[in-house]
């Protein structure tokens, strides 16, 4: 079974095909951003717009890539939330144009849950269920239990600022640049062992986050309050260290708690090393990741996501479906 998948829920346009939910024939993605960096965040009207202009040329990239034609496709997957609302509609639309077009069934797929499946995409990866899922990205930091294919248990979530969103704001305050998540780590590299150690944020629940507290924090350092300010690259890499074992501890606690088998990262920031390296060493339990590239918005994990909610739980959506910003996992 082919499924073509559509993201289109923040500011990278993605399509895709995937075979069986599990082998990847194409992958086309065009970044945003270049136009975003002047503004040290996403646009939202700006997104849309983009969105508008290289979704139809994306999918037609995605079909030639997989040498698929249109009647080859046996099924349309697309990001319906959460997301930004303009964003979201230009991918719901072309997706429901495509699936009345080709007489193919559409799948509404959630975008936190298509981020878990980008490890369905890893050649050998085999899942066991339940399993601990840490999605952590520029909009989302989310612990769930997946159950079983589309059943999900949330844990925790962050109370304020995704750890994304954080990587973003501190990296405008050091001056690096957008995306901050890629700025920060390669900055970091250059002092591998900072002495400066930032305050972690503990809260009552035992696998929610907070990274607002840890921003000001920063804010505050770099205008001198606590003294002369540090250098930059020992700020991106005590910063990066803080994220890092917060999101960690929250992990083991949960593994500690919990009865499960691995533990499955993903989103955006998955794809930073030192978050990789330090969880598998942390966990008690296999840790599962996908290739970076799969880690930040793309279709095929759309893709992946809607063959598994189409074959296993037999969904699908109607051509009225609407995009649901706020939409949640588990």
């Amino acid at each position: 079974m082919n499924v073509l998948g559509i993201e289109t829920s923040c500011d990278e346009t993605g399509a895709a095909i995937v075979k069986d939910g599990r082998h990847l024939l194409s992958n086309v993605v065009a970044s945003q951003a270049h136009l975003h960096a002047r503004y040290g965040g996403v646009v939202p009207e700006v997104a849309a717009r983009q969105h508008l202009e290289a979704l139809v040329p994306v999918v037609e990239a995605a079909l030639k890539e997989a040498g698929c034609r249109p009647q080859e496709v046996d099924a349309v997957g697309v990001t319906v939330g959460p997301g930004l609302p303009g964003s979201l509609l230009v991918g719901v639309n072309l997706a429901k144009a495509l699936a009345y077009g080709w007489g193919r069934p559409l799948v509404a797929v959630n975008h936190l849950e298509a981020h878990v499946y980008a490890n369905w995409l890893v050649e050998g990866f085999q899942p066991q269920f339940p399993a601990l899922c840490l999605v952590v990205s520029g909009g989302h930091t989310d612990l769930v239990i997946m159950e079983g294919h589309g059943r999900f248990r949330a844990l925790g979530r962050t109370r304020d600022d995704a750890a994304g969103e954080a990587f973003d704001k501190v990296a405008r305050l050091l001056g690096l640049g957008f995306p901050g998540g890629p700025a920060i780590e390669r900055r970091a590299q250059e002092c591998p062992n900072p002495s400066l150690r930032l305050p972690r944020a503990r809260l009552q629940g035992p696998f929610d986050f907070s990274f607002s507290g840890i921003k000001t924090h920063v804010a505050r350092l770099l205008q001198g309050a606590y003294g002369p300010p540090p250098p930059t690259e020992e700020v991106a890499a005590a910063f990066q260290e803080a994220v890092v074992d917060v999101l960690v501890d929250r992990v083991v606690k949960a593994v500690r708690t919990h009865a499960v088998g691995q533990v499955l990262l993903s989103g955006g920031v998955a794809a930073n090393s030192r978050l990789r390296e330090e969880l598998t060493r942390r966990s008690p339990v296999p840790v599962h990741a996908p290739p970076p590239f799969l880690c930040t918005d793309n279709g095929a994990m759309v893709a992946a996501c809607a063959y598994f909610r189409l074959t296993e739980l037999g969904e699908t959506a109607p051509l009225d479906v609407d995009v649901q910003p706020g939409l949640r996992l588990g």
